[in-house]
């Protein structure tokens, strides 16, 4: 399928690796103009460069913290007119809410929720002119079925949902969409991690962890970054300008409910 966005501008957030990377690099398959930005500048530039061999087209970067000011005005400064904006920031850290004072929670919020809507800010006004915009925020699948660990991520996330669904419908009519992507367990470093955490509080091994985790998943595996990154494609396509203010949950079917 022909998405309708080769030569369109898109800003990519935390795209250096994992989740990111999958969706800068699924953009700059379809002919997309990507602009990939992350905190990394060795990482970061190796990335750009194997996307854009794959793709045969050059794909920007500027190392940078997007969760600061002074990221976020680098980032524009190179990509500043984008009709793609994928949100995307390092999860806050797993733990127990006992031992998370009130900066702790502010770094959360501010990553992960007050972030994208900066992004958003900057942004939207610019697709509303030109009648055609997609932005799609990388959540987790902990804003529907939270994660005990991830209290921060729990919260944080949620609140970014809960102001996505207002605004979204208030752009639509312009052919601007916002929605958000919620990733299950997939093969990053971010997995990795929470297991990690998980491993601790539970007393079991790592990779014992890491196989009952996979064992709960109805598809028997994993999510890898090229599939997540091919979902993101198609949230941004032209055909998917009627898609509003969703959730898209991709978790291999581990969420048990109905709706």
């Amino acid at each position: 399928m022909d998405l309708g966005i080769a030569g369109r501008r898109a800003l990519v957030c935390a795209a250096s690796k994992g989740l990111g990377r999958g969706c800068a690099e699924a953009l700059a398959l379809e002919g997309v103009d990507v602009t990939i930005v992350a905190r990394t500048a060795e990482t970061l530039a190796r990335t750009a460069e194997e996307i854009g061999a794959k793709a045969g087209r050059k794909v920007a970067y500027v190392a940078c913290d997007i969760t600061t000011v002074d990221g976020r005005a680098a980032a524009l400064a190179l990509c500043p007119q984008p009709d793609i904006l994928v949100n995307n920031a390092g999860g806050p850290p797993p733990g127990d809410f006992r031992d998370w004072d009130r900066d702790t929670w502010l770094r959360a919020i501010d990553a992960n929720m007050l972030t994208p809507i900066e992004l958003i800010k900057a942004t939207v006004d610019g697709m509303i002119a030109r009648k055609f915009g997609r932005i799609v925020n990388i959540t987790s699948a902990a804003v529907k079925a939270p994660i005990d660990v991830l209290g921060l991520s729990n919260g944080a996330r949620s609140g970014l949902t809960g102001f996505v669904a207002g605004l979204s419908r208030k752009i639509a009519s312009h052919n601007v969409t916002i929605n958000n992507m919620l990733p299950g367990y997939f093969d990053t470093d971010r997995l990795k991690g929470t297991m990690s955490a998980r491993a601790k509080n539970t007393g079991k091994s790592i990779e014992e962890t890491m196989t009952l985790a996979k064992g709960a998943v109805p598809a028997g595996r994993f999510g890898s970054a090229a599939e997540f990154g091919d979902v993101c494609a198609f949230l941004c396509s032209a055909q998917a300008g009627y898609l509003v203010g969703q959730n898209i949950l991709l978790d291999g079917g581990a969420y048990p409910g109905t709706f």
